[in-house]
C-alpha cells in the first residue's frame, strides 16, 4: 500500500491527522484533485502528484489518528506505514509539511499528555527532526481562530518550541487551505529548499 512511490531523486510530504485538510493544501499546492473517498481511513496508500520531468514529486500520506469507525488496528497500519515511508525516504525528502487543525490541535495535545502517553502530532513532529527532515508545521483553518497569535503561541509551546511563534516561522506558518491563504507556508517551504540549494523547485510553491 506505501510502495507506489514514484522513481524520483527529491520529494515533499504532508503528514497530519485525519480531517486537518490535507487534501485540500494538496489541491491547492498542485492544482489536481485527488480521490480521497468520503470517510476518514479510507485512503490508505500516498496519493503522489509527479511533475515528469522534473525529478520531484508532492506525496500526500493517509491521515492518522483517531479515525471514525476505523478499527484500532488498521489505524495502527496506517501508522506504521507512514513511519516506514518516512524513513526508506528520509534522504530524498527535501521538505515535510505537518498539517495540523488550528482549532483543535492544543485541545488534542492535551488530552493525550500525561503518562506514558505522547501525543501524535509531538511525537510526528519530533520523529521527522530526528530524522533530518525539514519540517513546517502548516497550522491550518486560521481564518475559524479568534485569538490567533495566543493559539500559534500555545502550539509552539506544545512542540517544544519556546514561543513567541513569530520567531519560528521557518517552522510555523498559519494558513487556510479552503480560502488559497498558502503565503506564509509557501514561504516556509522556499526557505528550506534554498537552504539545499533547490531554489528551481520555487515553481511549486
Amino acid at each position: 500500500m506505501f510502495d507506489t512511490r514514484p522513481d524520483r531523486g527529491s520529494e515533499a510530504v504532508l503528514v497530519g491527522r485525519s480531517n486537518v485538510g490535507k487534501s485540500t493544501l494538496m489541491r491547492e499546492l498542485t492544482g489536481h484533485t485527488f480521490d480521497t473517498g468520503r470517510n476518514p481511513g479510507v485512503t490508505r496508500s500516498p496519493n503522489h502528484y509527479d511533475w515528469a520531468p522534473e525529478d520531484f514529486v508532492i506525496t500526500d500520506l493517509p491521515g492518522y489518528g483517531f479515525m471514525s469507525g476505523v478499527p484500532e488496528e488498521r489505524r495502527e497500519e496506517i501508522k506504521t506505514g507512514i513511519v516506514r515511508y518516512l524513513e526508506d525516504n528520509a534522504e530524498k525528502i527535501l521538505v515535510a509539511i505537518h498539517v495540523v487543525d488550528g482549532k483543535s490541535v492544543v485541545d488534542i495535545i492535551d488530552r493525550h499528555s500525561g503518562g506514558e502517553e505522547i501525543p501524535y502530532d509531538v511525537e510526528l513532529f519530533h520523529f521527522l527532526r530526528e530524522l533530518d527532515i525539514p519540517t513546517v508545521v502548516a497550522v491550518n483553518k486560521m481564518d475559524k481562530v479568534d485569538d490567533r497569535d495566543e493559539r500559534l503561541d500555545a502550539i509552539c509551546d506544545r512542540l517544544g518550541l519556546l514561543p513567541p511563534w513569530k520567531q519560528w516561522q521557518e517552522t510555523v506558518a498559519p494558513i487556510s487551505a479552503k480560502r488559497g491563504q498558502l503565503d506564509p507556508l509557501e514561504k516556509a517551504v522556499r526557505t528550506h529548499l534554498h537552504d539545499q540549494e533547490r531554489d528551481d523547485l520555487f515553481t511549486f510553491f
